[in-house]
């Protein structure tokens, strides 16, 4: 992955296009809707222009190469980990808040640096066992502040916060190792997107029971099965970015996207849910906060890279 290489792959010119042509079209129906027949989408134009600095920060930084995007995915999941430590009163305790920023960046490595036994980029034995080192370097710390009111839940909050953003999260970061990055990282965060997208648009369009009232009122079974199905075709829409995917592949892959993507939202809808707030942050206009908008990613990101690496041993 680099700039060259980059601006002459199929695939990434692919992509470059169609969120092109998906944002100055887009645009154009959100300026006829408002100038022309003077709706009120004060709402929708907010994540609008949010989408127009989103997206082409994420190309830019595929765009940069593997390091750069490695950067910026790990960027964002300190960002993330820190809404979830600031949302759920983790951030209190600095000790324990620092010790996952230590894990998270831990992680970063074992994704940039190449493993001493020779290989591909990234150190993926490493990278697959950190967790068992940070978590117990997570324990280390209250035995080392002879602390025990409270650390129950400062360590769950730890753990779940390292291992659900920080090292989940980044396997997207390290995709950007193997044989087809721009393939799997484009299609994958375009597919997500595009998930949450059908999810919303079925939902207002046919949807009639509820999905789960009680974590996330607006969503329903409509909504899902519809965002499942348009998640199960855009594989083969995309086919020619994954020529070497067989027919297995293209399923497994539109169920991760359609299935895993809907599991991550409902997710972190839990976390918000019960410690009584509505985003988890305000870091986007229109969005909320960055663990918001990458949700479905942090849960589909893990079942894809291993799927791949199941079926094509890329490390």
């Amino acid at each position: 992955m680099n700039p060259v290489a980059a601006l002459t792959d199929p695939v990434f010119r692919l992509y470059l296009g169609i969120v092109s042509v998906v944002l100055a079209a887009s645009g154009g129906v959100l300026g006829v809707l408002r100038w022309g027949f003077r709706k009120e989408i004060a709402a929708v134009w907010k994540t609008y222009r949010s989408w127009l600095i989103i997206a082409p920060l994420m190309l830019c930084a595929v765009w940069a190469g593997r390091v750069a995007t490695i950067i910026v995915f790990t960027l964002l999941g300190l960002v993330g980990f820190k809404e979830f430590a600031r949302a759920t009163g983790l951030y209190r305790d600095w000790w324990m808040t620092g010790a996952v920023y230590i894990g998270i960046v831990g992680v970063a490595l074992t994704t940039l640096l190449p493993s001493p036994h020779g290989g591909p980029p990234g150190w993926y034995g490493l990278f697959m066992t950190l967790p068992v080192y940070v978590i117990a370097l997570l324990l280390v710390v209250p035995i080392a502040l002879n602390r025990t009111r409270g650390q129950l839940q400062m360590l769950a909050l730890a753990i779940l916060g390292f291992l659900y953003i920080g090292w989940m999260f980044e396997h997207l970061a390290f995709l950007a190792n193997s044989d087809h990055p721009y393939a799997y990282i484009l299609f994958l965060v375009f597919a997500v997107a595009l998930n949450d997208v059908a999810a919303f648009t079925f939902g207002k369009a046919f949807g009639r029971h509820k999905l789960r009232s009680n974590i996330s009122p607006n969503k329903t079974w409509e909504g899902a099965l519809g965002a499942l199905a348009f998640s199960l075709a855009l594989p083969w829409l995309f086919r020619s970015t994954l020529p070497h995917f067989g027919t297995l592949q293209l399923v497994l892959t539109g169920l991760i996207v359609g299935v895993g993507g809907q599991l991550g939202d409902l997710s972190i809808s839990v976390i918000k849910r019960d410690i009584g707030v509505k985003d988890m942050g305000t870091f986007i206009p229109g969005h909320g906060g960055i663990l918001d908008r990458t949700d479905s990613l942090i849960y589909t990101a893990p079942l894809f890279l291993h799927m791949v690496d199941y079926y094509y041993r890329i490390w």
